[in-house]
């Protein structure tokens, strides 16, 4: 790539170069725009959070913080992504459009909490539009032809006579056992092998639906973490960094061979995107950390969750999600098991009990009287613990 400066040229052909600028950049126009969102709000109040009573300490105090600071995360994100990454590339693509897509579902959602209704979207209409990005994510990665590993042509030699046999199915990668499977690559045809060889060509049936549902687990994940000032930003800033890492050694044929890594073709285009997510996301992390200046809002959850997901189906990585992101699972999970649990014990009992003092997990620890500086600080560092691990069960 050729970028001209007081008509000289410059020929940067390093993408590790590219993706620092970017990231600097995206810094920079995050800084700017949310110091003047911040400024803005003060004097006209129009973007102001409506916080729900829910009897936490302190919580009356962000009455009325600006919110919605998830457009300029996006906003950050994509121009220089645009500005130094290869825009005919499918991996980047694909990230624009769940970019776009997800900050779109959760600017109609905050924009309905602000303006209508403090519960905002539904959750069957949130879930719906999840479903949907998963199932084009799930399909695009599948049969797309640019996405060099998928239905590969292998030639294999039989009675003097070369035969083509299409390999079915969709590569990823499983963390744990190597000796079993080679450079930890798991093909989801495998799953339907063991019943019948012929149903491998069905491998589509399963691999779909696993993508929906980590992009629709995730992406909820992350919004419902998304209730302590610094929280969401800080975990999703550790995953990210974690991410760059991984696109670096899987776009690269010797570093993904030393470090048992499925090497993907063409994937090097995505770490600009990384670092401009990543930049956007430390920025915000300045003004919310506590207490904060402002919040990132459902545009904001929605789209890191959809993001972080789609970014680990690109790496062939979502299996390892479970673990890497299990504060965004447990916090989820804790959800489920409130409600459901809510909803067996008035059934059976007359009574509706609970597990927890207060869903999502956080707010339990809010009110078993820990603040909440204190509990983003722990689940950060527990972050940090789960990405180590997760990079370690991957190169062993």
């Amino acid at each position: 790539m050729i970028y001209f400066f007081n008509n000289k040229y410059f020929i940067i052909n390093s993408v590790f170069y590219r993706a620092i600028i970017a990231f600097f950049l995206s810094f920079c126009i995050a800084f700017i725009l949310y110091q003047k969102i911040i400024c803005w709000n003060q004097k006209n109040s129009m973007i102001g959070e409506k916080i729900r009573d829910l009897g936490l300490f302190g919580q009356k105090e962000k009455e009325g913080t600006p919110t919605m600071g998830g457009i300029v995360m996006i906003f950050s994100t994509l121009i220089p992504t645009i500005l130094f990454s290869t825009l005919n590339n499918i991996y980047v693509l694909m990230l624009i459009m769940t970019t776009l897509y997800m900050g779109c579902i959760g600017l109609i959602d905050d924009y309905i909490k602000i303006k209508h209704n403090k519960k905002g979207l539904s959750i069957m209409g949130k879930i719906f539009s999840q479903i949907l990005l998963g199932i084009f994510i799930g399909i695009t990665m599948y049969f797309n032809t640019n996405i060099s590993s998928i239905q590969k042509q292998k030639i294999e030699s039989k009675n003097s006579h070369f035969l083509k046999k299409k390999e079915y199915g969709f590569n990823t990668t499983i963390p744990i056992f190597y000796s079993i499977y080679h450079n930890h690559e798991f093909n989801y045809a495998y799953l339907l092998s063991w019943y019948n060889q012929k149903w491998k060509k069905y491998a589509w049936m399963i691999y779909i639906p696993i993508v929906i549902g980590i992009i629709t687990f995730l992406s909820n994940g992350a919004n419902l973490t998304d209730g302590i000032d610094g929280l969401t930003a800080g975990i999703s800033s550790i995953i990210f960094a974690l991410f760059s890492l991984l696109s670096i050694i899987s776009s690269n044929k010797i570093y993904s061979f030393y470090f048992h890594f499925i090497y993907i073709p063409h994937l090097e285009e995505i770490i600009i995107f990384s670092f401009s997510f990543l930049g956007s996301l430390i920025s915000f992390l300045w003004f919310n950390t506590y207490p904060a200046q402002i919040f990132m809002g459902d545009t904001g959850s929605l789209t890191i969750g959809g993001v972080i997901a789609t970014l680990a189906i690109i790496n062939r990585k979502e299996l390892i999600l479970p673990i890497l992101c299990g504060i965004f699972f447990i916090e989820n999970i804790s959800v489920i098991m409130q409600v459901l649990y809510f909803r067996y014990s008035k059934k059976k009992y007359g009574i509706g009990k609970r597990v927890f003092l207060m869903a999502p997990l956080h707010h339990h620890f809010q009110k078993l009287g820990y603040h909440e500086n204190k509990i983003s600080n722990r689940f950060i560092i527990i972050q940090m613990m789960l990405s180590m691990l997760v990079f370690l069960l991957l190169i062993i």
